[in-house]
């Protein structure tokens, strides 16, 4: 509270500056602030010269731009209970708006996006003060900020959603994604690569990079959400991003991705919808500053592609200088390596433009230029010969720029985007020698750490041709936009690329230290839980090298290779999923930890002991009280906790929606250790209805919501170290909107048709762990 009191004096001593004392910032306060005229005059004459629009459509071009974007949300598709989310909302929620009426008007019932498969994305026009008006609108809105917090349901723009889906990734593909922040694209690629929810540890990954450190946490906080261990976040400039390598057959050699997402940033002026700003600061000249930053980032990123790898570049910008004028370029320098991927047939009901062949520039103050030649010399800082079209026609015709996509608002009352998808065909022709590293690897003893910070001593001699993102460095212009991160120098022979040493900027990461075969901390663990010994115990990792390891976190076998041979390359913000958390009362009993509910589901295939399969109306109880006696249990559950220390003989088969809970046994009761929202979420799930009871007196509401976080904060047991910047996140998810989560559900008390208990009993006298389930057919009977 202390500081935010300091944050707020300091800006106000900020506007009396600016304004010229108290009575000029109680003039500006009382003045508010003046509404954005959604007019253009030089977007409109720029536009209509370049022809993107069909003739006769311009004014419903310019219509839809000036109404507002609707709010659009996907269902998170890898979860195995994804369809249920979908049943709940379409047979509840949905169902609750049909011949709704607020204030004599008739709310307009929400709509699938017709392209997306499996009616897993939504559109509604319900905006916030709609949803304020009525008690029904009230429990859809609660029902969306839960599931969205819970990882359930994401907010993103319609549009966004497009490039994922072209990558067309599969469960074993490498991923990048350069530009990754908020992350909504990135989680979509997670969940691709768990479209499978009975394989724990799919082969594949994705590397999720920004150059930007504070909103590094933005992305792991969306991340963390979807709870897999093939995610790493790592902080680099996209266009210098340096080649990793990874251990085969005891030697390095380059990692090169399958799939590459290059969504680089834009001057947005297909988000005029929702960022009413770009009206009035919009220019031609943003375009202009950006064009060699995307040409350098997309050079890049093509140099990372595997041969037959995928990569799709992407802006929410309609402007050819930053579309069609990159991948021209790109086409023309690969010198037939890249070819234009034709994806007429993908994501039918997609209204879609070709991309267009012919274009022209045009500075700030309305003057185009058709070709290079006719660029005066004083201008030819701001204005590159790649920003033009090719003129001869034949290597035009060979691009096939018509295979890009534009997707224009007034189609399919979405924002404006860009698209287009980009198959390699053979190694770039400037560096026809991939990279590879001829040194065997050092043999590892004891913990072995992995720093999140770059180290200036290059063990391995690395044999690489200068890229060409590298040649061009050294004539591209000055750009005002990422001053400090837009140079890429030429790597060095001897060392890991980029040569230039990485500012140590914004939080310092803790390391991460994975555990040893022989370490006697996992011994106990693997007793304990009766792990399947095909568990892969090297993958566990901690963030802490002194003292007692209080998280233990896990990731793919993949990723630790990539993490043990790129530590001095690699700035790494996050990585591996939280699977056990140090409980000191379970010592006396064999094991200090206790199971994390946000790694169960990848544990849960290697556990074959202290598991019991529950009914359904014992699942309700222990997600509604917090401490509940043994006695208030069926008969049946209180005989199986008794002999729930005996191996498992559940046949996981017939579970085809498990709903698995970690829990802790005391002498007299059970405990489940499951988050808030989540508990919400697995409530609706099965039939109850949960709706947030409206506080009264503001001073009430703090106190209340103080104690329910405390209480949570005690059902954890302590914070992962990543959650440091929980303030950070949410002012930056305000911040940014539409693809960020909201904030956590502000409820101080829950109304549930099963009366629930106070959260207000203790977990003292523990003796064991326990992790419950209920059965797919159980759940479906209680549905509304």
């Amino acid at each position: 509270m202390g500081r935010r009191a300091r944050d707020r004096r300091r800006q106000q001593q900020q506007r009396q500056e600016r304004g010229g004392g108290a009575g000029g910032d109680q003039a500006g306060w009382a003045g508010g602030y003046p509404e954005i005229v959604k007019e253009n005059e030089l977007f409109e004459r720029y536009y209509r010269e370049l022809g993107i629009v069909p003739a006769g459509e311009w004014d419903d071009f310019m219509a839809a731009l000036r109404e507002p974007l609707p709010a659009t949300l996907r269902i998170t598709g890898y979860r195995s209970h994804a369809k249920e989310i979908l049943h709940c909302l379409k047979e509840k929620y949905f169902r609750e708006l049909q011949d709704l009426e607020v204030d004599g008007q008739k709310v307009e019932m929400p709509q699938s996006l017709s392209w997306y498969p499996e009616e897993l994305a939504w559109h509604t026009n319900l905006s916030r003060k709609i949803l304020r008006k009525s008690p029904q609108l009230e429990k859809f809105h609660q029902f969306l900020v839960s599931e969205t917090e819970c990882g359930n349901i994401s907010r993103q723009e319609a549009v966004s959603m497009i490039p994922p889906l072209l990558l067309n990734v599969n469960p074993h593909h490498k991923i990048l994604d350069m530009c990754a922040a908020p992350g909504s694209k990135t989680a979509q690629l997670i969940e691709m690569l768990h479209a499978d929810m009975n394989v724990p540890f799919p082969k594949g990954f994705v590397i999720a990079n920004d150059v930007d450190n504070k909103r590094c946490y933005l992305l792991v906080h969306q991340a963390k959400r979807l709870n897999s261990p093939c995610i790493m976040v790592v902080n680099h400039d996209a266009s210098s991003i340096p080649n990793l390598q990874i251990d085969v057959d005891g030697r390095k050699e380059v990692l090169f991705y399958d799939r590459i997402l290059c969504d680089v940033p834009c001057s947005g002026d297909g988000t005029m919808r929702k960022n009413i700003d770009v009206w009035k600061k919009w220019t031609t000249q943003n375009s202009l500053q950006l064009h060699g930053l995307q040409l350098r980032i997309a050079t890049r990123g093509v140099e990372q592609l595997a041969e037959g790898g995928r990569m799709v570049y992407s802006t929410c910008s309609l402007n050819p200088i930053e579309n069609e004028a990159v991948i021209a370029s790109l086409l023309e320098k690969s010198q037939g390596a890249l070819e234009l991927a034709d994806v007429s047939s993908e994501l039918p009901g997609l209204k879609r433009m070709p991309g267009i062949t012919n274009w022209k520039v045009m500075l700030k103050d309305g003057q185009w230029f058709e070709e290079w030649k006719d660029v005066p010399s004083n201008r030819q800082t701001q204005i590159r010969p790649t920003m033009f079209p090719i003129k001869d026609e034949e290597k035009l015709k060979a691009m096939n720029l018509e295979r890009c996509l534009r997707i224009l608002p007034h189609h399919q009352n979405t924002g404006g985007f860009f698209v287009a998808v980009l198959i390699k065909k053979s190694p770039m022709p400037w560096n026809k020698r991939q990279p590879k590293v001829h040194q065997k690897l050092p043999q590892r003893t004891g913990d072995t750490e992995v720093t999140a910070a770059n180290s200036n001593n290059g063990s391995e001699c690395i044999t690489e041709e200068p890229t060409l993102a590298e040649n061009e460095e050294s004539k591209k212009m000055q750009e005002p936009q990422n001053s400090d991160t837009e140079q890429s120098k030429k790597e060095g022979v001897c060392g890991p690329p980029p040569s230039k040493k990485m500012k140590l900027f914004g939080f310092k990461e803790d390391p991460f230290v994975f555990l040893p075969e022989d370490d006697p901390l996992f011994l106990p663990i693997q007793k304990f839980y009766a792990l399947d010994p095909s568990f892969p115990k090297m993958n566990l990792l901690t963030r802490t090298q002194e003292g007692k390891k209080r998280q233990l976190y896990m990731v793919s076998k993949e990723l630790r290779n990539v993490l043990l041979n790129n530590s001095e390359k690699m700035k790494v913000i996050n990585t591996g999923i939280k699977v056990w958390s140090r409980n000191s009362d379970g010592e006396q009993f064999g094991c200090a930890f206790r199971l994390a509910q946000e790694g169960i589901y990848t544990l849960y295939p290697f556990i074959h002991a202290r598991i019991i399969n529950v009914c359904i109306e014992d699942v309700k109880i222990l997600l509604t009280q917090e401490n509940p006696f043994l006695s208030k249990f069926s008969s049946e559950t209180q005989k199986k906790v008794k002999d729930m220390g005996k191996p498992s003989n559940l046949k996981r088969d017939d579970l085809q929606c498990p709903i698995v809970l970690c829990g802790w046994q005391g002498k007299t009761s059970l405990r489940a250790f499951v988050p808030k929202n989540e508990r919400l979420h697995y409530l609706r799930m099965m039939g109850v209805e949960v709706f947030k009871a409206k506080r009264k007196e503001e001073e009430s509401e703090s106190k209340t919501e103080e104690e329910v976080q405390h209480r949570l904060a005690q059902t954890e047991e302590g914070m992962d170290v990543e959650d440091k910047e929980c303030d950070l996140v949410t002012k930056m998810e305000a911040e940014i909107g539409e693809e960020s989560s909201p904030s956590p559900v502000e409820g101080s008390a829950v109304e549930v048709e099963n009366k629930i208990e106070d959260l207000d009993q203790s977990s003292k006298n523990a003796n064991s762990h326990v992790s419950q389930e209920s059965k797919d057919t159980d759940t479906s009977n209680v549905k509304d």
